[in-house]
């Protein structure tokens, strides 16, 4: 008996080193929600990246997204484009920062505008500035600082872009681990900003003519937020946000928040499930820590369970955390593909009715796999 079993696990240990990944590594493989209600397989969509940060889709079909030493990449047609689209040169890939969030302009079809987010030097310091372009003849042409001089550092960079169903451009700061930051209304650290398209103030900012504050800002009292999307039906703002780390407060205290314009989300002075009056706490409070990084609502039909579901990708925790909600109300949640696939940073909905996700274990806190970094897609299994 011992022989043969022996014999099994010698094999078994030889298949997994010929593949060169550990199980729930590899492409093909089915999972359930918990509730048995959809199954789906997940697929690699392309491999070999280098810490895939934001993802959008183009009306015409393609895939952008960036990687954060500085490319913006294109795939189409079944495979990734091999030059990138643009090198964004001024780029200050160190820690957390690099080259982050992406968006496209919501008349993106008409006039071809997207925005950038990245960390830049300024002399010894480091900021976040966004930047609109337009693609045009295979790359990117007509740069315009839309803001900057955020504050940024090696951690808490933020930085996420959303345009709204206003039309405006929503961009998440971080505390730049400058914590005090965040209640000040004088600093973009710590914030929500809402922008037009050319980077001017819409008048109806809680903040415009008050003194001493930054009229961009929308909300404040953020740690670092990196997780924006609206419920279809409702058009409520929720957002994820990374909670203290060890160096600045006890671990845990990730959170879901539902973002409301004007009001304080508390950090420092709250956090994890403390309240205080005039400060808002978070509708979802996560310790030990999973480190929310994305965030968006489900809208497709291919995976009919999913829609209106809200859905973010875990780094530390590992997993895409599914929220099924009723209005502000948290009907139930679940893992998924709990540490199979390692760090889990961008979670977008395709154009096919997929839900697309990266990898990011090639950040120098993760253990990649053979052909990671990765961006793969959970689809309907037949």
């Amino acid at each position: 008996m011992w022989p043969q079993l022996f014999g099994a696990l010698a094999c078994a240990l030889a298949l997994m080193l010929a593949c060169g990944q550990p199980p729930g590594r590899g492409a093909g493989e089915v999972a359930t929600t918990g509730d048995g209600a959809t199954s789906f397989r997940v697929e690699t969509v392309v491999a070999n990246l280098e810490v895939p940060w934001s993802i959008a889709f183009t009306p015409d079909g393609r895939m952008l997204f960036t990687e954060r030493p500085g490319r913006v990449r294109v795939f189409e047609g079944g495979r990734l484009r091999p030059e990138p689209l643009a090198v964004i040169p001024d780029v200050e890939p160190t820690g957390e920062s690099g080259l982050m969030g992406l968006a496209l302009h919501p008349q993106f079809a008409q006039n071809h505008l997207l925005f950038l987010a990245y960390a830049y030097k300024s002399g010894p310091d480091e900021r976040v500035r966004v930047v609109r372009f337009r693609e045009a003849g295979g790359g990117l042409t007509d740069r315009k600082v839309i803001i900057e001089d955020i504050p940024a550092a090696q951690f808490h960079a933020g930085t996420r872009l959303r345009f709204g169903p206003d039309g405006k451009l929503y961009v998440t700061t971080g505390d730049a681990t400058t914590r005090e930051i965040a209640q000040r209304l004088d600093s973009l650290g710590g914030k929500i900003l809402r922008l037009n398209d050319d980077g001017s103030v819409p008048p109806d900012n809680p903040f415009v003519g008050q003194q001493n504050a930054r009229p961009e800002i929308w909300t404040y009292g953020h740690r670092n937020s990196q997780g924006l999307d609206w419920q279809p039906g409702t058009n409520l703002l929720f957002e994820t946000e990374h909670g203290p780390s060890g160096f600045d407060g006890p671990g845990g205290g990730d959170e879901v928040n539902v973002v409301e314009r004007g009001k304080n989300y508390g950090w420092p002075v709250i956090h994890h499930r403390a309240t205080k009056e005039g400060m808002e706490s978070p509708l979802l409070e996560y310790t030990p820590a999973c480190a929310p990084a994305s965030g968006t609502f489900y809208r497709g039909s291919a995976l009919a369970q999913f829609k209106g579901n809200f859905f973010f990708g875990c780094l530390v925790g590992q997993r895409i955390i599914r929220v099924v909600l009723d209005g502000r109300r948290v009907v139930s949640q679940e893992n998924l593909l709990e540490r199979q696939y390692g760090r889990i940073r961008e979670i977008a909905e395709g154009p096919d009715g997929a839900l697309y996700f990266s990898t990011s274990n090639r950040d120098g806190r993760g253990s990649p796999a053979k052909d990671d970094d990765r961006i793969m897609r959970l689809v309907p299994q037949r």
